[in-house]
């Protein structure tokens, strides 16, 4: 892997306006990066990568580079981009091995981070590196959120996020406590009462987004997030229906056929997907059958009746009607997307959420309440982890500007 890690590094034409850096949501300096590897400068382009996405090593796996920083770079045009994706990969895991720095000077101010997920663990990272005695809340038994519960191990494999705990949590003295839900019988008044300064909501979206069709409470239907949180709960059977054609819809698919199922299709209310070229091209490879300009109109016990979609000038999408048409399955899963759980905005007075149920917040992070901070997914729904992580870092900046006029203010 090195060596084709080192011919692909040599082919980067080290731009003074790098299109690839632009194209990158959190900007990463690729082309000093890939400099300073090919100088010999190994541990320099892995600092220099951690100390800007501390999600490197997942972001690496799991980006959308082909619209990115490789669909920007400027070989594209006319050949092949310079694959950074593996270039980052290869830095990133190698680096990451080396980190053993413990925790930063104490600062002597306590903060709270509510969710695991990218958002959460970015804050956490750049706030303990400001000294920071910081603590995060996870609901499930282990840290990650959607990296861990909603992508497949073949896109992102589990040792990632173990090492990421390792190395970034505890070598670095961040408190987990898992299996731990703000807002049942700990409440966000509980932390403020217990000397946290400022609290950070990061929950993400595992409501799932439904259909509001008959059938859908059918036992042989099922959610893509909720199938994804542990696929070998589930009893597919051998034909299966995917309903949304996004990148969450590619992962249950790929991961269902992984799992036995014989015939899967994956339907489509447009004429195309909205997933990723690189997703969509893997599920093709792997067998999945995509139909297009269907929409669900009846589950049944021994399918969906789907009807035909027409797409007008105006983008709306019309249903045709007779044209209804049963395609047998034994198990359908609907994967069109989440919304938030509102368990936290209903026990905590003063926190406003939109119609949809997503905290409101600015650009900085700052939510109604000046000592709680969100971004992620639950402010802004299903997102990139990349564009999670950019968000994030100007939010951990807004909050550590708040707590230090906390302590001038003291």
């Amino acid at each position: 892997m090195a060596i084709h890690v080192l011919d692909e590094a040599k082919r980067c034409l080290n731009c003074k306006v790098p299109q690839c850096q632009k194209g990158c949501p959190i900007h990463t300096p690729i082309p000093q990066v890939i400099q300073l590897m090919l100088n010999g400068e190994l541990d320099k382009a892995g600092w220099m990568l951690f100390e800007n996405n501390p999600l490197t090593t997942v972001c690496s796996l799991v980006c959308n580079h082909e619209n990115q920083c490789e669909g920007h770079c400027v070989l594209g045009k006319k050949g092949a981009p310079v694959h950074f994706s593996t270039i980052e990969n290869y830095i990133s895991s190698t680096y990451s091995s080396k980190m053993v720095k413990g925790p930063a000077e104490p600062n002597g101010m306590r903060v709270a981070i509510i969710g695991s997920g990218p958002a959460g663990l970015t804050i956490a990272v750049l706030l303990a590196r400001k000294g920071y005695q910081v603590t995060i809340f996870e609901g499930k038994d282990k840290i990650g959120g959607v990296l861990r519960y909603g992508i497949p191990e073949f896109r992102l494999p589990k040792s990632v996020l173990d090492d990421f705990e390792y190395r970034h949590l505890l070598l670095k003295d961040i408190k987990v406590r898992p299996n731990t839900t703000i807002g049942g019988a700990i409440t966000i008044d509980d932390l403020l009462r217990d000397g946290y300064k400022a609290i950070f909501v990061g929950t993400g979206v595992w409501r799932p987004n439904t259909l509001h069709i008959k059938g859908e409470t059918l036992g042989h239907v099922h959610f893509g997030i909720n199938y994804l949180n542990n696929p070998d709960s589930f009893h597919l059977g051998e034909r299966v229906i995917v309903i949304g054609a996004g990148n969450s819809a590619m992962d249950v698919a790929r991961t269902a056929l992984r799992k036995g199922v014989r015939w899967l299709q994956c339907f489509s209310r447009t004429s195309t997907v909205a997933a990723s070229q690189h997703e969509y091209n893997y599920a093709l490879l792997e067998g999945v059958e995509f139909v297009y300009c269907k929409i669900p109109v009846e589950i049944t016990d021994e399918g969906v009746i789907f009807a035909d979609a027409e797409e007008k000038e105006d983008g709306s999408i019309e249903q045709i009607p007779g044209t209804e048409k049963l395609y047998p399955a034994d198990s359908v899963i609907i994967s069109i997307s989440q919304g938030p759980r509102n368990q936290l905005v209903n026990t905590t007075k003063g926190l406003d959420a939109n119609q949809r149920g997503l905290l409101v917040a600015d650009e900085e992070g700052h939510t109604s309440r000046p000592e709680i901070f969100a971004s992620g997914d639950v402010v802004n729904g299903a997102r990139t982890v990349v564009e999670a992580v950019a968000h994030s870092k100007k939010v951990a900046e807004a909050m550590d500007k708040y707590m230090q006029g906390l302590k001038e203010e003291e």
